[in-house]
């Protein structure tokens, strides 16, 4: 049994009993039957008011838990299709007190979700709107009434965090931009003259509208400056340039060059003014000493005709300079000619430079005819001596065949090296497997080494013409020289060598000359012999 029924039993019980007492109370007074019915009405009147009016005040909360429970619900259902989530479930044998307590419950947390939507939607579309007028971009419509749904905030959120990050990306270029534009308007000794100039450099940063526009108007404003710039210190460096070369061609000492080095750096307007002046103080000076200065340009322009290689006719070509008429035209001509030749060396600078050396190595080759000369007067020598040359404690011949035949088994030694080295690398590709890559020449047989250099007679020596050979026995074997000599002369054909039965190249033949010895100053080499054999 349950406590409440319990204690109603109780009650009842207690009323029993207070109405028994109550009659034995009338009794023992002696208060008439007739009193004691009124009495006893009064007694169950007091009762019953007391628990009808108990019985409705019960009734009335039970209709106040059924109307809470049915607006909860309503409400429920609105706020679960305004966040877009699964309605409320409820739970099956429930009382309605519990019901009712479970349903409020319910919608007061739904209530506080769909607040706290409304108020990041609200707080995400300022943030917004803030980004979008610093970028000048025009505002999104968004309806602010709906409560937005989890997925549409959360993409509120990314759009947001794009914006930012585009402001922080434009305002990092602004800032940049602006300090080069900055630095280019102080090079320049430029004051902004513009609205928008003003507006980039003497406004507060964050005031500046960051629209792709504005962006672009700021890059186009940085190139123009920096072209003007640009400009600018060429033709200050172009004026630095023509000072020097009339301080060149005037000979102005140092002394005078000095007080000028202040503005030999730097393109601002007042240095290009001070250089524009001393440019024009120096062509004044120029003028005063125009012969002087023509013949100047005259050494210069010679100079590079050596350069270029030009003819007696190209020279020639050039009338002004021979001119004796030393006047302010002649003057020009020559500083166009000078120009002109300039750059035309500069262009094919490479080329001539090439042609130069090559004119080097053809003179160093023509020094080696000197070897005949060489040739001839030793053997004089020796003829009026009567005793041979010695070079080295040798003979002048056999200390030059010992020191070419040592020169041949080297040369030997290391082909023999490379063959050996090339067999192995071979034979290791053929036992890996891997395809073994073609040498470029065939392995030869390895030739019999030399025998010492048996010494020849004087009378051999002193008797030997250019076009004789000197044939000393090297274990039996007779080389001929592994030089071939050009002919003095154009007329006469290139003798080739006969070790290999092929022509040796001009650059072989250039490297063997460094090859040649020293004796008293003059350069040795066997070719000097045309029919020399080793």
């Amino acid at each position: 049994m349950r406590r409440s029924e319990v204690l109603a039993d109780e009650s009842i019980t207690c009323l029993q009993k207070a109405l028994t007492h109550l009659r034995e109370i009338w009794e023992l007074i002696g208060i008439p039957e007739e009193q004691r019915l009124q009495r006893t009405e009064v007694v169950k009147k007091h009762i019953k008011d007391l628990l009808d009016r108990m019985i409705a005040e019960e009734e009335s909360l039970r209709e106040r838990l059924l109307k809470s429970i049915s607006i909860c619900q309503k409400e429920l259902s609105t706020l679960c299709s305004e966040l877009q989530v699964k309605p409320f479930q409820e739970e099956k044998d429930t009382t309605i007190l519990q019901l009712e307590k479970d349903l409020r419950t319910q919608v007061e947390l739904m209530r506080k979700q769909k607040k706290e939507r409304k108020q990041e939607l609200k707080l995400l579309q300022e943030q917004e709107q803030e980004l979008r007028d610093i970028l000048c971009m025009p505002p999104c419509d968004v309806d602010s009434t709906s409560v937005p749904t989890l997925e549409e905030l959360k993409l509120f959120r990314q759009r947001v965090a794009t914006l930012r990050e585009t402001k922080e990306s434009r305002r990092e270029e602004f800032v940049n931009i602006k300090k080069q534009i900055i630095l280019c308007m102080e090079e320049l000794e430029h004051s902004p003259d513009t609205s928008f100039e003003r507006d980039v450099v003497c406004e507060d940063e964050s005031a500046f509208c960051l629209s792709l526009e504005n962006i672009a108007t700021l890059q186009k404003l940085l190139k123009q400056l920096e072209m003007k710039k640009s400009q600018n210190e060429a033709e200050c460096e172009g004026l630095r340039t023509q000072i020097r070369e009339l301080w060149d061609r005037l000979q102005i000492p140092e002394e005078e060059r000095e007080p000028v080095e202040a503005i030999m750096t730097g393109s601002k307007t007042k240095i290009r003014n001070a250089l524009k002046l001393e440019v024009d103080r120096l062509e004044e000076l120029k003028m005063q000493n125009i012969k002087q200065v023509i013949e100047k340009i005259r050494v210069e322009l010679a100079q590079f005709w050596d350069q270029c290689f030009y003819s007696q006719e190209q020279r020639q070509a050039f009338a002004p300079y021979y001119s004796e008429d030393y006047t302010e035209n002649l003057l020009h001509l020559h500083d166009a000619e000078i120009v002109r030749l300039r750059n035309y060396y500069d262009v094919h600078k490479e080329l001539f430079q090439g042609v130069q050396k090559w004119e080097e190595s053809w003179k160093l080759f023509l020094e080696f005819e000197l070897e005949e000369e060489l040739k001839a007067r030793i053997e004089q020598w020796e003829q009026e001596h009567s005793t041979a040359f010695v070079v080295n404690g040798q003979k002048f011949m056999e200390y030059v065949t010992e020191q070419w035949e040592l020169h041949r088994l080297e040369k030997e030694r290391a082909k023999q090296e490379r063959q050996l080295k090339n067999k192995k690398q071979t034979e290791a590709e053929m036992l890996y497997g891997s395809t073994p890559r073609t040498p470029s020449k065939r392995p030869g047989q390895t030739p019999k080494k030399s025998g010492k250099v048996r010494k020849m007679n004087t009378t051999t020596m002193s008797s030997a013409t250019p076009n004789s050979s000197i044939r000393p026995v090297f274990g039996g074997s007779v080389y001929r020289s592994p030089m071939s000599r050009l002919p003095p002369s154009g007329s006469k054909s290139v003798v080739t060598s006969l070790c290999s039965g092929k022509k040796t190249p001009r650059a072989a033949q250039l490297r063997a000359n460094k090859e040649n010895l020293d004796l008293n100053g003059s350069i040795l080499s066997a070719r000097t012999f045309k029919g020399f054999q080793i």
